[in-house]
């Protein structure tokens, strides 16, 4: 991909500082790293939620050798034994994890890759707030890395994996991103079509996942009797400090394959968006998002997000080119379903180019662990940082726009330097969460046009009336 847009060492020194720059690992020696004398890659879980499994579930199935999960970790032990018992139930000869390689807690993450040796791979899965932590403990390791998106929910996290990146480059570490559309055999096909001409030069790009409530969005009032600190994590996707909110993690894939078929990443971004029909609900979310993305070469690229039932749904990556339209992905992630079109009208009487690869599409969520694992025993090099890095960049820019109501560059986003949680590499049981209720349980969010400097008013400030 096109870099025009990559941050600086001296921007990330401006925004980020040192906490976890590449001086925090100057001096150590890093030699190749290996899957182990006896050829079986062990893997450790970190995020047993509904993702986290699904990833171990497909890091099992690789047929390229042995694959064995040996460790588990998360914060809550409900979530770790309903994966366990998951996993046991379907690959129960690829699994060695003991009730002693089962941790709890919130440094749990450490436990479970201290189980495995320099070149086994650990499955990162929590919520993003996490993942610059956890990242930084596996280089640390010396340990390959596939990571779930987004990967990072504000300015400093992006510039802060990004350099996390490059040591582990350094280090010969595989590291992959879960951007699974990049490697949907039949995208690639049509993203190499593209990039050779086929709809000519690109001239805009549409993105849309417009459909009902999706994960833990929508929460309601916290009458569980538990800390608000765990009922936020169990229900990451309701607030912008763990998550980046839905539109950090719903609507980045489909952000990122429009990206990569126009091969360079926006500079630019302003959009809006609503709370409508929130009732009860008290997260921090849009209903609705509208973001107009500008490219360098001044190409708009118009994402549309929307979490409301009994409306029109489309799930859907366009391309429209001087020559022709692409449709990139329709129905959902899987099956791609990708075409070129000779005009700009989707049909089929129209279709100049289809997938030739047969009836049934390889699933991506399969073929990007085949894809790791590949790279991990050829010794490849792989590392999909920058990019998952700059997928989850563009979300927060997009973001940020959208709850404040501004135009924003990316430069200029950057150098807000504003982060969430800078300290949750603290956090334990204990703490308290980054974002807290009013007295009526309501959390902060975010006001357009009155609140422009950030996302959402700290709890405890007041907004001027007037």
């Amino acid at each position: 991909m096109a870099q025009q847009s990559k941050p600086t060492r001296r921007e990330f020194v401006a925004s980020v500082g040192a906490v976890a720059g590449a001086s925090a690992f100057a001096g150590l020696t890093v030699p190749p790293v290996h899957a182990g004398e006896d050829n079986t890659i062990r893997v450790a879980l970190i995020g047993c939620g509904g993702r986290g499994t699904g990833a171990a579930a497909n890091a099992m199935s690789v047929k390229n050798g042995p694959v064995k999960l040996v460790a588990m970790a998360d914060v809550f032990e409900d979530r770790l034994n309903g994966s366990y018992k998951n996993l046991q139930q379907r690959f129960s000869d690829r699994m060695d994890v003991p009730p002693e390689r089962r941790f709890i807690g919130f440094d749990a993450y450490k436990k479970a890759m201290d189980c495995l040796r320099p070149g086994d791979v650990a499955i990162f899965a929590t919520p993003p707030a996490f993942r610059w932590v956890h990242f930084r403990y596996a280089i640390e390791k010396g340990l390959h890395v596939f990571m779930e998106k987004p990967i990072s929910v504000d300015g400093p996290t992006s510039m802060r994996m990004i350099e996390l990146g490059k040591e582990a480059e350094k280090r010969n570490l595989k590291v992959a991103v879960g951007l699974m559309c990049r490697h949907c055999r039949v995208r690639m096909e049509l993203a190499d079509k593209i990039h050779n001409g086929a709809i000519g030069d690109i001239v805009f790009a549409r993105a849309y996942r417009v459909v009902g409530p999706t994960g833990s969005a929508f929460v309601k009032k916290n009458t569980t009797g538990k800390s608000d600190l765990e009922y936020q994590i169990r229900h990451f996707h309701a607030f912008l400090w763990l998550s980046g909110g839905a539109f950090s993690d719903f609507l980045i894939h489909n952000l990122d394959e429009a990206c990569w078929m126009k091969n360079a990443w926006p500079v630019e971004a302003k959009g809006f968006g609503g709370r409508h029909y929130r009732g009860e609900y008290v997260d921090q979310n849009f209903d609705t998002y509208v973001t107009e993305y500008t490219f360098p070469d001044g190409t708009k690229l118009v994402l549309y997000g929307r979490c409301m039932p009994g409306c029109y749904n489309e799930f859907a990556t366009w391309v429209h080119g001087t020559k022709g339209l692409a449709r990139v992905s329709t129905s959902a992630h899987y099956p791609a379903k990708s075409r070129i079109f000779a005009g700009h009208v989707d049909s089929e009487d129209q279709v100049v180019w289809r997938w030739k690869g047969g009836r049934k599409e390889p699933n991506p969520y399969q073929t990007e662990w085949d894809d790791l694992i590949d790279a991990i025993r050829n010794d490849r090099p792989y590392s999909e940082v920058y990019r998952g890095a700059m997928a989850s960049l563009m979300c927060a820019v997009g973001r940020y726009a959208c709850h404040t109501g501004q135009k924003i560059k990316v430069d200029d986003y950057l150098k807000l330097g504003y982060e969430f949680a800078p300290d949750v590499d603290k956090m334990d049981y204990d703490t308290p969460p980054p974002v807290q209720p009013d007295e009526e349980g309501r959390y902060p969010v975010p006001m357009p046009g009155i609140i422009t400097d950030r996302e959402y008013l700290d709890t405890k400030k007041k907004v001027a009336k007037g």
